[in-house]
């Protein structure tokens, strides 16, 4: 891997070759940048009370903490994305389509995205919440058509750069097809954290049109070129409370999904996802 130096922050790594840096959020500042991330709030095609706007801190130090927060008895988390898959988009909106039918085209506006992009390396340095079988955490890319042709390659896939599941492993690869009956994976493996030096990790797919190479703290990871999507895709930071899946029917029982050993302090809940930088760099040719 490569050095890259970023002016007053932490360096990427990159694969050989020459690249330019394309996007990127450093979370300089207090407030989150809107013309950047949206809040994912919805869920199969309505709004979804697991997720927030909520709970999203920068502390001014150029990282950006994504917390649990407290709402009606249950943990909630936030969802950061750079665009929305067509799924999630509520429907049904009261008013009718141009067709005229309402059950034909239950699908609501899809928003413009903040930033979708096609190839190239996506990197993210992060530190992980001290509690994932409690809160898990990822960064990855997903198409808004995924699942939409019988061709992952037309209609885009899911990259799990990295999800945490577990304290000292990361799961990454490929899932596409959708979610249903036609579910597939590739190159997706679950692997052991080398310590690091204040718990920091840095994340990386090499995204080319031949295939995908997956990386964790300058170390290749997996690789997989079955499927390759030739879509572009939006990004996501993404954090879920477990059992959130399953949040309206907890309610329902009256169930409490609180845990009594994360303390509150104001509004949020104190163990954090926390994100230094997410880069997007072009290979040159």
């Amino acid at each position: 891997m490569k050095r890259f130096e970023v002016k007053d922050h932490e360096p990427s790594y990159l694969p050989e070759g020459e690249w330019k840096l394309v996007w990127a959020d450093e979370f300089d500042g207090t407030e989150l940048d809107r013309t950047k991330w949206n809040f994912r709030l919805n869920f199969w095609g309505r709004p979804f009370e697991a997720y927030t706007d909520h709970g999203v801190i920068l502390d001014g130090k150029s990282h950006v903490e994504l917390h649990r927060t407290e709402r009606d008895g249950f943990y909630v988390s936030p969802q950061l994305q750079t665009g929305e898959i067509s799924f999630d988009v509520p429907g049904n909106t009261g008013e009718k389509p141009p067709s005229g039918n309402d059950a034909i085209w239950p699908l609501g506006p899809l928003e413009a995205p903040k930033f979708v992009h096609r190839y190239g390396y996506y990197e993210c340095r992060c530190r992980f919440q001290q509690y994932p079988e409690e809160m898990w955490s990822a960064f990855w890319t997903q198409s808004p058509s995924i699942g939409t042709r019988f061709e992952p390659e037309w209609c885009g896939v899911e990259s799990d750069i990295m999800e945490h599941f577990h304290a000292g492993e990361a799961t990454t690869g490929n899932i596409m097809g959708g979610y249903g009956a036609q579910f597939q994976k590739d190159g997706r493996v679950k692997y052991k954290l080398e310590e690091t030096e204040g718990g920091w990790h840095t994340f990386g797919m090499d995204w080319e049109p031949d295939g995908y190479v997956f990386y964790c703290d300058g170390k290749e990871i997996s690789r997989c070129s079955a499927h390759v999507s030739h879509v572009p895709q939006f990004i996501l930071l993404t954090t879920e409370v477990r059992g959130y899946r399953r949040i309206r029917q907890m309610k329902e029982r009256g169930e409490d999904l609180r845990n009594a050993k994360f303390a509150v302090k104001g509004d949020f809940v104190d163990d954090a996802f926390t994100v230094d930088f997410v880069r997007v760099f072009d290979r040159l040719a």
